[in-house]
Formats: C-alpha cells, structure tokens, sequence
C-alpha cells in the first residue's frame, strides 16, 4: 500500500514538473513573439517617422516656393516695349510718383515711355535741386541727362567748382553712389564765344577742364568710383538751342551728367528720399 502511494506521489510530482515546464515554454515563447512584434512596431514607427520628417520637409519646400512665387509676382520684370524692364512693385512707385506730377504735362504722357521719363525726371529733379530753371532732366530710352546749368557750377570764365554747386554735386553723388555698375559721363559745354586765355586754348580746353574739374569733385569729396566715371569736353558744338542771343548762350554753358540706371534701385532710392 505504502509502495502505491509513494508512485503516486511520485507520479504527480512529474506530471506537475511537466506541467510547469510546458507553461514556461509558451510563455517563453509568447515573450518571444511580444519582442518580436515589439521590434517589428518600432521598425514601422521609425519608417513612418522617417516618411513624416520627408513630407513635412517637402510641405516646407512647397510653401518656400509659394512664397517665391508671390515674391517673384511682385518684383517681375515687365518689357516696356524696348525701352525698359520693371517690377510689379516700380510700377507701384511709379504710378505713386505720377500722382504728384503737373496735370499739364502728365497729359503730354501717352506712352509707357513718356511715363517712365515724367516720373524719373519728376523724382531725379526734385531730389537733386529746387533750381527748375537751371535743371533740366531728360530721358532718351532709361539714359538719363542731368544739363545743369553753369552759373550753378562755375564761376564766370573758370573752370573751378564754386561753393554753392557742392549741394547739388552732394545729392547727385548719392543717385551715382547707389548703384555701383552705373556708368556716369560728366560733358563739358560751351557757347560759340570763341575763347583763347592764359588758361584756355579754346573752347574744347575750357569744356574738358570743367568735365574734369567735376568729375575729379565727385570721385574725391563725394567717393564716387573713379572707374564709373567718364570725362568729356563737347566744346560749343551740341547746343541745346542757337546761340543767338545772350539768354540762349547762357542755356548752352552747361554741364551734363549722363547715367545709365538700373530702374528697380533708382526708383527705391528717389522714393526713399522723398517721403
């Protein structure tokens, strides 16, 4: 009896044994399988993760874009014919100039050219002097031409700088200063008198020293680059009208700045000023 008993004590202690290590092994293998999955998960969460950073970094890209386009929009250059390009954003500022301009002569504009001339010269004008009739602004093709007149520059039959031109040079150097790649040709002229000193050949000397004297002004006291800067002396043979009396030799002793600009900076920086 003893002997049974003990089998199956014996017995049961094995089943248990058994019975335990299956139950090890399936939640051995159950862990398995979590980690497995676990690791599987995080593999996915990383891949999507990943995919997010890409489309989150291609959103930024496409509102980059939108945004440059919008920019672009507002600064795209327009062909005026074949006279000019400007920005959206220049035609603003032009319109806005025009608004100030002479009825009289704002009526004389029927073209985009005529326009663009009108409101440069307005801007060009009012920025460099208050002088009206010893300034005269002309446009040919976006080519500006500053003819100021002589008694607002020279003293009579010299060649030197008189005090009083320096506010003007001063104001006309800073349009020169704002755009590096500006081209400037400073021209001497004369009227018929024939003029023959001590100091003066003739008229070609007198209208090359004065173009000169400018020009050697404006790279030294006003820093204007010298490599921008041409001199030339045109004598007394482009008058603006016919040297027939003392009034109209008077409008041909003059000195003209030419300056090629670049529209969009010009027009910022006259707008600048003149607010």
């Amino acid at each position: 009896m003893k002997k049974t008993i003990v089998v199956g004590v014996l017995g049961m202690a094995v089943l248990a044994s058994c019975v335990s290590k299956k139950k090890y092994v399936a939640l051995e293998s159950d862990l398995s399988n979590t980690k497995s999955v676990l690791m599987k998960t995080q593999v996915e969460k990383e891949d999507l993760e990943s995919k997010m950073a890409k489309i989150e970094a291609r959103v930024t890209e496409y509102n980059q874009k939108i945004n440059s386009l919008q920019e672009i929009n507002d600064t795209q250059l327009n062909t005026i014919g074949d006279v000019a390009v400007m920005s959206n954003l220049t035609k603003e500022k032009m319109r806005a100039t025009l608004a100030k301009v002479d009825p009289s002569l704002l009526a004389q504009a029927t073209t985009m050219e005529d326009s663009i001339n009108l409101a440069i010269s307005h801007n060009l004008k009012k920025s460099i002097s208050d002088e009206d009739d010893d300034v005269v602004v002309d446009i040919n093709k976006t080519v500006v031409m500053i003819n100021i007149s002589d008694k607002l520059l020279f003293n009579s039959g010299s060649y030197r700088v008189s005090n009083k031109a320096h506010a003007i040079l001063g104001k006309l150097a800073e349009v020169i200063n704002s755009e590096p790649s500006m081209e400037v040709m400073v021209e001497g002229h004369t009227d018929s008198k024939t003029i023959s000193t001590a100091l003066f050949q003739d008229n070609w000397d007198l209208s090359v020293k004065r173009a000169t004297s400018i020009v050697r002004l404006l790279q030294e006291k006003y820093k204007v680059d010298p490599a921008n800067l041409i001199a030339a002396g045109r004598s007394s043979y482009l008058p603006l009208v016919d040297n027939d009396t003392k009034e109209n030799r008077a409008k041909n002793r003059r000195t003209r700045i030419v300056i090629i600009p670049n529209l969009d900076k010009f027009f910022a920086l006259l707008d600048s000023e003149n607010q």
